[in-house]
């Protein structure tokens, strides 16, 4: 599937507008850069350098950078190395993100840095100064301000990068990878690649355990959207196990404050959709459900284009299987309904009919039983009416003994490893009903560890989840007898 060039739609990611207030703020800031070369943190040539740069007009500072851009670059990096004092590493930080603000162009001087510092016969080696290393410490900085500027001056830095072509020798189920497993030569990989795979682990990161509730997922997915756009790194995200990671993100993404995230999540989702094994991992986790979504509810047409876009995408390959997804969600009435509406995106109309065509040729209908485990299986439940039907569960509770119990395994996983609420009061739920139906469901989830994962989770933070978590854990420790009396009362109130 040859990715097509349709840039042209995309907002420009990791927008320093935003940061224009801030970055004022920060460099309101006197700092006394004399300090610094006293106690032989910068050289004499550095502090001659900023001083020269520092509070200077726009015009002026251009001037200096269009003269001797990697040599102020240098000095900045400089001070990132060596300097720890918060107030100085952000300052530094802000100019540096003023300046791409100003030419976004001007990233390309940090890759010569290292030249610049040659010809001046500069003692630091070049690898003391790759921008690449520097920025990634700053990322583990405790403040959130140094981390995300340092994420987004890394993010442009990598988009910047001259050998941006150049493959990626250790991503797995790339061609250089492969060659260099069978011994053949497959010329010079990408130098950075060491600095982009820590870097997608970093951003992982922050979208598994945000340091920041607010911006860590929406400047981690800003700066995804941005990297994706390199096939080699839809490689690394992949083999960082990020693409199940989006799914959930897509779900919470409602009301038109979200936007602008639900856009680049999309943005990120359809150009994983051009790399197989993350095409393969998107339709397993489940985002066709979100995509239907934001397609029904999203007011913007970059957002509904996206949408779109991803999921012809992903029926594009029909052994995946996603048209079922697309039809429990409801995308043919979805469709329906707007191609009703007018478009000022003339190949929005296009789209709505090329779907609507692909779904009535692949669409299947699923018995509930197997809605209910490509759901569990996908590691994202919600409260469909199969989660309470009392008669999918006396039709289908012997299902779970199938391939050694896998479904029900799966379901206590979850218990262990979920961080969604929504999932993890569902799973307590199933769980529960499982005991419930199966005439030795309390024995089997009790040996395969259930009840300490919902004994657990009774302190859970979220108030759904211990509800049902306290529910299962009585069903489980209730004798039969007892547990049908529970039943029956609560039926009955």
């Amino acid at each position: 599937m040859a990715m097509p060039g349709v840039y042209a739609y995309t907002a420009t990611p990791l927008p320093l507008s935003d940061d224009g207030a801030e970055l004022a703020e920060i460099l309101s800031r006197d700092i006394p850069w004399e300090v610094y070369m006293t106690a032989r943190l910068i050289a004499d040539k550095d502090l001659q350098l900023i001083r020269r740069y520092d509070k200077r007009s726009e015009e002026l500072q251009a001037s200096l950078l269009d003269e001797s851009g990697p040599a102020y670059i240098e000095a900045f990096l400089t001070v990132l190395r060596n300097v720890t004092k918060e107030e100085t590493v952000q300052y530094i930080l802000a100019l540096l993100l003023q300046m791409l603000r100003a030419n976004p162009a001007r990233a390309k001087l940090f890759h010569q840095v290292g030249e610049a510092h040659a010809a001046a016969g500069g003692a630091a080696s070049q690898a003391e100064l790759n921008p690449y290393a520097v920025l990634l410490r700053l990322l583990q900085r405790a403040d959130w301000f140094t981390q995300e500027k340092s994420c987004k001056l890394l993010t442009r830095v990598i988009a910047a990068r001259p050998h941006r072509d150049a493959p990626f020798v250790h991503v797995a189920g790339s061609s250089a990878a492969a060659a260099a497993a069978n011994g053949a030569a497959s010329g010079p990989g990408d130098p950075a690649e060491p600095h982009i795979t820590s870097f997608v682990e970093w951003l992982c990161g922050q979208l598994r355990r945000p340091s920041n509730p607010a911006k860590s997922v929406p400047t981690a997915v800003s700066a995804l959207a941005v990297l994706l756009r390199d096939k080699a790194t839809r490689g690394l995200f992949t083999a960082a196990a990020g693409v199940g990671l989006l799914a959930p993100l897509l779900r919470s993404c409602t009301g038109p404050t979200s936007s602008q995230l639900a856009y680049e999540i999309c943005l990120c989702v359809w150009q994983l959709s051009y790399h197989k094994p993350a095409l393969q991992a998107l339709a397993s986790s489940g985002v066709s459900k979100g995509l239907v979504e934001v397609v029904r509810s999203a007011q913007k047409e970059k957002v509904v284009r996206v949408a779109l876009l991803s999921l012809r995408n992903l029926l594009g390959e029909p052994e995946l299987g996603a048209a079922s997804d697309m039809v429990e969600a409801g995308l043919p009435k979805v469709l329906a309904t707007r191609s009703l509406q007018s478009w000022g995106d003339e190949d929005i109309p296009e789209l709505l009919e090329s779907l609507a065509a692909a779904l009535k040729e692949q669409a299947v209908v699923l018995s509930s039983w197997e809605k209910y485990k490509k759901e569990v299986l996908s590691g994202n439940l919600d409260w469909s009416p199969m989660h309470s039907s009392e008669g999918f569960w006396r039709s289908h509770v012997d299902k779970f003994e199938d391939k050694d119990f896998q479904v029900l395994r799966v379901l206590l996983k979850l218990l262990e490893r979920s961080r969604e609420t929504r999932t993890l009061a569902v799973a307590c739920n199933d769980v529960g009903r499982f005991v419930e139906y199966h005439p030795h469901g309390r024995h089997i989830v009790a040996d395969l560890r259930g009840k300490e994962l919902m004994m657990r989770l009774l302190t859970h933070s979220d108030a759904d989840v211990q509800k049902h978590s306290l529910l299962a854990v009585q069903k489980i420790m209730l004798p039969r007898d007892k547990l049908d009396f529970m039943l029956a009362a609560s039926s009955s109130a």
